[in-house]
């Protein structure tokens, strides 16, 4: 196989057409977009309100991810250009990169190889500036409320219930505990405070989250801040914030139109982390991308028992969206070291490793089954893949009782994802889709988290720390005990210890702790040692980025 270049060197080197060329194939009309350079732009709310959602949905999640690498957002974008190819009217709806990612270990969420959407650099940098918008309209409540506490504190706010922390868009683990006010009188009060990053940030999930504008304001409203000495919640409306933090984001709301490598159009919107928030892009892009194409492909992060299951429970319950399909994307590479191969040992066939690997794949079918989709392995292939390990796992994945087929898009761009795209129209024809949540909201708080867990994750039960306790109680009388559950847990395990891989049984999930996202409309439960702001590792990606002075860039992945 020729040598593919770097991801970076295709996107640059990619020949883009005008973005109002790939509006007018969605039938958009110029004054219908708000150009953001010549390759960006935003579709205008006017345009939005105008049409209603016909399309049919269909999911790409995957495994757990290791180091080994699995390319959810490749398929997902190669599989699009694959349908294009094949006369489909498709839109990619998928989320925006966050800083910390791009410039820590993962990198960006563009895509790779010839399954990219462009341009590459810029959605992985600023893009169009939502992410900045995000972090100023959060960090605006923060001031805001720090300001009310220094004023006299009209509302008698606990300082020491304050649960509201301040965000950055950078993985930066010495602002996960800090103390603020420290400039004496003219400071504002000292206190205890914290960061979590921006794709974990209650305003990222409600931007997500929001049917529109009002919509936004009212949720945003709802942001519960802190509690009084009394225990009773203060909220952003109480601080009189939301309507400035709205103003912060009017355009921020707007979803984001680029293109793919073949120049197929892709809604990139909003970017929730599907470990610590509920990780699916927004909602106004996906019904946006329905009522402009004839099948939409949008993108759960991480794997199936997170993304998946959050997209499913939450995003799909709140705006009533009834998805026919759902696409796993698996290699043979992640399966091994599922089964216990070295990630320098990767390159080796190993048919009994992958074996013992699989049960990972076979857990994350059986469990969108629960969901009433049907379900399409696409199997991302590698060139150290043997002939026997593709068919291993090609023939197991059928015989689960789903379709299966062979992803080469990293490589062959549209051409390669032609395989998978057919087994996905074949689904979408059949119509056997019977969609459902996995649980009911009306039930109680620990009820649902149980069932997310033996259910999803396979624990033999769920153990709550006093915090969890507490704050289960705490929200429940708040009246949030009705709302689904958003889970924080590690990503690289169906439990709560990210060195368990395969498919573990027997063990007991332990929630820490459970806080209110009142805005989003959601409570997030805090499994193991999860962090909602994460740290640079040993050696970042930053270290080996560069901009040349031709304006050539070096290292971004």
């Amino acid at each position: 196989m020729t040598a593919v270049p770097s991801d970076i060197a295709i996107a640059q080197a990619a020949q883009m057409r005008p973005i109002t060329d790939v509006a007018r194939e969605l039938g958009l009309s110029p004054e219908e977009i708000i150009p953001y350079g010549r390759n960006k732009a935003k579709i205008t709310a006017q345009a939005i309100a105008a049409r209603k959602p016909t399309g049919r949905l269909v999911l790409v999640t995957g495994i757990n991810p290791t180091p080994a690498g699995e390319g959810k957002s490749t398929v997902t974008v190669g599989v699009s250009q694959a349908l294009r190819r094949l006369g489909k009217r498709v839109v990619v709806c998928i989320r925006e990169p966050s800083l910390g990612p791009v410039f820590g270990v993962k990198g960006g969420a563009a895509g790779g190889g010839y399954a990219q959407v462009v341009p590459m650099d810029e959605i992985n940098l600023h893009f169009t500036g939502d992410f900045h918008a995000i972090t100023s309209a959060h960090n605006l409540l923060s001031a805001m409320l720090d300001n009310h506490l220094h004023h006299g504190n009209a509302l008698g706010i606990d300082v020491r219930r304050i649960t509201w922390p301040r965000t950055i868009d950078m993985n930066d683990r010495a602002l996960r505990q800090i103390v603020v006010g420290l400039g004496g009188l003219n400071g504002g009060p000292s206190r205890e405070e914290r960061f979590v990053i921006v794709p974990g940030s209650e305003v990222m999930a409600i931007l997500c989250l929001a049917s529109d504008l009002a919509d936004l304001e009212t949720r945003l409203g709802r942001i519960i801040v802190g509690l009084t000495r009394e225990k009773k919640p203060v909220t952003a409306a109480d601080l009189k914030a939301s309507g400035a933090m709205t103003l912060l984001l009017k355009d921020a709301i707007l979803p984001n139109l680029v293109q793919t490598l073949e120049g197929g159009p892709a809604l990139v919107h909003g970017g929730p982390f599907g470990n610590i928030a509920h990780g699916c892009n927004s909602i106004v892009a996906t019904k946006l991308g329905l009522s402009l194409g004839e099948i939409v492909l949008t993108e759960a992060g991480f794997g199936a028992d997170l993304g998946a299951e959050k997209f499913f429970d939450i995003k799909c319950r709140f705006a009533g969206l009834n998805p026919e399909a759902a696409v796993i994307v698996a290699t043979v590479r992640a399966l091994k070291m599922n089964g216990g191969v070295k990630k320098d040992a990767l390159g080796t066939p190993d048919v009994a490793a992958l074996k013992r690997g699989m049960v990972n794949l076979e857990a994350h079918v059986h469990n969108l089954k629960k969901f009433g989709v049907p379900v399409v392995v696409a199997l991302n292939r590698f060139t150290s893949d043997s002939p026997e390990e593709l068919e291993t796992v090609l023939s197991a994945a059928r015989s689960w009782g789903g379709r299966a087929a062979l992803s080469e898009v990293w490589a062959l761009g549209g051409a390669g994802g032609e395989a998978v795209a057919h087994e996905i129209l074949a689904v979408l024809e059949e119509r056997k889709s019977a969609f459902k949540p996995l649980y009911d909201a009306s039930l109680p708080i620990k009820k649902k988290i149980e069932t997310i867990a033996t259910e999803i994750y396979g624990a033999a039960g769920v153990d709550y720390a006093q915090a969890a306790e507490r704050s289960i109680a705490q929200c429940e009388a708040m009246g949030l005990g009705a709302t689904p559950v958003c889970m924080a847990k590690t990503q690289y395990s169906f439990s709560d210890d990210p060195s368990r891989l395969g498919r573990p049984s027997g063990f007991r999930l332990t929630v820490r702790d459970v806080y209110p996202s009142a805005g989003a409309g959601f409570v997030v439960a805090l499994a193991g040692d999860i962090m909602t702001m994460p740290g640079l590792s040993k050696t970042p990606a930053a270290e080996s980025i560069r901009v040349h002075s031709d304006g050539r860039i070096e290292g971004l992945f």
